[in-house]
């Protein structure tokens, strides 16, 4: 299902906000994150997060947990520079392409390498 535009516009406008407020939270679980898209249902009550992070599993998970007990603050920090008549569910999911990629990269680079062998 294709996003229509205002759910585009309204999408963008949550990881620019969520992408100034994640590194300001105090927890001491959150590592080095990057929001890198939002996805907001058509209806406007479910917003999923996109996010990349740097570390380990145990690094990763530990920003995973620490982003899940942020979601209220998170959602108020949308509110105060955002008006709507409902604020969104927030749902964060790790963004794995990144490392899809890396790994894809690696499978190209050996088979050249057995190519030219």
């Amino acid at each position: 299902m294709t996003q229509g535009s205002r759910t585009q516009r309204v999408g963008e406008e949550f990881r620019e906000i969520l992408a100034e407020e994640i590194p300001k939270l105090k927890d001491p679980r959150v590592g080095f994150v990057t929001v890198t898209g939002v996805k907001v249902s058509p209806d406007l009550h479910h917003a999923w997060i996109a996010y990349t992070c740097f570390g380990s599993d145990k690094e990763r998970a530990a920003t995973r947990a620490a982003l899940r007990s942020a979601r209220p603050h998170l959602r108020r920090a949308l509110g105060r520079q955002i008006r709507m008549k409902y604020l969104p569910e927030l749902e964060f999911e790790e963004d794995t392409s990144y490392e899809e990629g890396e790994r894809i990269d690696h499978l190209i680079a050996d088979l050249h390498r057995k190519e030219a062998t």
